[in-house]
């Protein structure tokens, strides 16, 4: 069953000046004992590869096999394909990827809201790691049925599917996951990968509301936008920007988390690329600060470097010949302004995409931290601790039993205001200290978004491969 059918696939050339000519292979399910029809993958071929062509100076056996994915706030993930209109959907990264001369494997993953027909959750964490990993070994396992090259598989993903990227990244063959994997009939292969895009990961969950306070306390007015649940007339949904403030048993909660990351921050034992210490004063301040504030300074010099405006309004200061010389740390973070409440993921009302995650077969929602569990406002359940750090990507960094990706590639916008820049920095870092490599930044003005700089990308697995 695990064994692709090599004959039932079509032909395609897109219209228009892409002109690119591939093969697909459409709807495969990609594990024995599927509990969801999300679990079925796409696979697409330059056409040149079947007839011993080249293409971006690739051929059949070392093109990179490039795996995006369309996971969203933690929500179901579908496979993909160019022309897709549909939302989510990655189609034009996979149109440039195979212009490139990539082979492309676009595999469904659950999410938090799958059921299965019985009316059980089926898609709560860690559904879609598994089916990552699940998707990764069937191709693993048909190395000799798909053109491309298995030992440089390369993951990409945005916001949660940033976190599904790197957490896959990190976990290659961890023993974690081997039971939900012989559950689904996944394929007996490895599901180490080569090398993890991640843009903009919402991941490290238990540290993420700690973080956040860190950053946004004191600013106490929010804004953001939200889906309405409508849609526009070409099936995109519409949004609107609400706004808010903190309450005061917000605030207080603020202060109280923003006390509680300085002393994790401080058990990772961080180093800078010069072996300097990272950590973090009991008011927030010190060098890991500094550290978070140098990769916005290094954006806000490349903007400017490229003609964009930067102002003192934002801000940053700069001196007469156009260099960044210092960051008004509050400033800027008024400039960019707080997104969320408090706590900005575990929510004490349990509405939020990430309690919804960690619910299980039959409750729908819990909560995933003690903070939250204590103070919550509706009654409720403890998440397993030994799933809440099985999908944590950092857990898996300095462990032996398992194999972590080699080269990585992590872009964090400098407006995202999505999550903690804390976040993004801490998972470099400890990558870094851990001796693997990674391409870091912080592009100026850019909100929390994906794919935005695919030629930059492209060229970076080129080199890389």
């Amino acid at each position: 069953m695990l064994k692709l059918n090599v004959n039932q696939y079509d032909d395609q050339t897109l219209p228009g000046d892409e002109g690119i000519s591939y093969r697909e292979f459409r709807d495969v399910t990609y594990v024995e004992k599927p509990v969801s029809e999300i679990q079925k993958l796409n696979i697409f071929v330059p056409l040149a590869y079947y007839h011993d062509g080249i293409v971006n100076g690739y051929n059949k056996d070392t093109a990179p096999i490039f795996m995006p994915n369309t996971v969203g706030g933690y929500m179901p993930g579908p496979r993909d394909f160019p022309g897709n209109k549909a939302f989510p959907s990655n189609a034009q990264t996979i149109v440039k990827a195979l212009e490139h001369g990539y082979v492309v494997v676009s595999a469904g993953l659950r999410g938090r809201t799958i059921k299965d027909g019985n009316g059980k959750f089926v898609g709560k964490a860690p559904a879609f790691l598994v089916d990552m990993k699940a998707a990764i070994r069937y191709v693993r396992h048909n190395r000799h049925l798909i053109p491309g090259n298995t030992d440089r598989i390369i993951t990409n993903g945005t916001s949660a599917g940033g976190a599904t990227s790197a957490a896959t990244g990190t976990s290659g063959n961890a023993s974690f996951f081997e039971k939900y994997l012989q559950q689904i009939g996944a394929a007996d292969e490895s599901d180490a990968i080569f090398a993890a895009s991640c843009y903009c990961p919402i991941h490290n969950l238990e540290n993420a509301d700690s973080a956040y306070e860190w950053e946004f306390n004191g600013i106490n007015d929010w804004t953001r936008t939200t889906m309405t649940g409508e849609k526009d007339s070409s099936g995109m949904p519409i949004f609107k920007n609400i706004s808010g403030q903190l309450t005061s048993e917000e605030q207080a909660n603020s202060k109280l988390l923003k006390q509680n990351f300085s002393s994790y921050l401080n058990n990772l034992n961080l180093t800078d690329e010069t072996g300097n210490k990272l950590s973090l004063n009991d008011d927030g301040s010190g060098s890991f600060l500094n550290y978070v504030e140098k990769f916005i300074k290094e954006s806000a010099q490349k903007a400017l470097d490229s003609g964009k405006k930067v102002t003192a309004d934002q801000g940053i200061k700069v001196d007469s010949d156009n260099v960044v010389k210092d960051i008004d740390w509050e400033k800027y973070l008024n400039f960019i302004t707080r997104m969320k409440s408090v706590p900005a993921f575990d929510d004490l009302d349990m509405k939020n995409p990430e309690p919804n995650l960690f619910g299980d077969g039959n409750e729908d929602s819990k909560h995933f931290t003690n903070f939250s569990q204590d103070k919550s406002h509706v009654v409720s359940n403890l998440a397993d601790q030994t799933i809440i750090k099985g999908i944590n990507p950092l857990t898996y960094i300095n462990d032996k039993t398992s194999q972590t990706a080699k080269y990585w590639r992590i872009r964090h916008g400098g407006s995202d205001r999505d999550t903690s820049f804390a976040i993004p920095v801490i998972l470099t870092t400890l990558l870094r200290n851990a001796g693997y490599q990674v391409d870091f930044a912080m592009p100026w003005g850019t909100p929390h978004s994906g794919d935005y700089d695919l030629r930059d990308l492209f060229t970076w697995i080129d080199k890389i491969c």
